[in-house]
């Protein structure tokens, strides 16, 4: 790694850990990610994403902050307000750390756009609010072999697993049937902390090679409760995105 020990004092708590080293490190300085919407999830998940010296950031979003974003969406301050999301987060993720590069693309993922959205992506972490949405970029994951970690919430409650294709269950294999979606949904702004958090350390696992993802397994947080249950997960044979016949 052709970089000074001063640099590399950022990263050393983490090369600490065992199996990390300055190998991981730069793994994650060549990985490419793609944060997919800049709400509460991928607030805190790009975050800790660029504190970890992810080398690049493609931060997709198309919505401006809203006063009643900021109980949840740390990363959007009031100053923000009326501000694009992803240069909103942009700006905070360079001060943090000017060594990872930020694309900021204020555009809306959908069945058209999402090829051109991930184009050169290793791993695309989930900040969406709709399962259409998410449906779609499961699918494009799915074709291109890209490792998705998704993850939702629901007031105090937050769900989360990760996705390699033909590794694993994909999010249709999960949520075979469409579900409705409510216009606005509950959430308690700690929620998406946690679950954003817990989307960071399966990023960062899976781009250095460490510890065990969550594939075929559903991580259910209960934050009423303080309480941590996993749901096994399998893949489905005759799943119109991942099975057999899609291969």
């Amino acid at each position: 790694m052709d970089r000074s020990d001063n640099a590399l004092l950022r990263y050393d708590r983490q090369m600490m850990l065992r199996g990390f080293g300055q190998e991981g490190q730069e793994r994650l300085r060549q990985a490419r990610v793609a944060v997919a919407g800049i709400g509460g999830l991928g607030s805190v998940a790009s975050l800790y994403l660029a504190a970890a010296g992810v080398g690049y950031l493609r931060l997709i979003d198309y919505d401006v902050v809203e006063l009643s974003n900021l109980n949840r969406q740390v990363i959007h301050w009031s100053t923000d307000l009326e501000r694009p999301k992803v240069e909103s987060a942009a700006m905070k993720l360079i001060q943090l750390n000017p060594e990872v590069k930020v694309d900021a693309v204020n555009e809306m993922i959908t069945r058209d756009s999402v090829t051109k959205l991930l184009e050169d992506i290793g791993l695309v972490v989930d900040g969406q609010d709709t399962m259409q949405t998410r449906m779609i970029i499961n699918e494009e994951c799915v074709r291109r072999r890209i490792p998705y970690i998704y993850a939702a919430v629901y007031g105090l409650e937050g769900y989360m697993t990760t996705i390699v294709p033909h590794a694993g269950p994909c999010l249709r294999c999960i949520y075979p049937a469409e579900c409705p979606q409510p216009e606005k949904v509950p959430v308690v702004g700690p929620t998406p902390g946690v679950m954003g958090c817990l989307e960071a350390t399966e990023a960062l696992k899976l781009l250095t090679g460490i510890g065990r993802p969550a594939l075929g397994r559903l991580i259910v947080y209960d934050g009423e409760r303080m309480a941590f249950q996993e749901v096994a997960i399998k893949k489905d044979a005759h799943c119109p995105v991942c099975g057999r016949r899609k291969r």
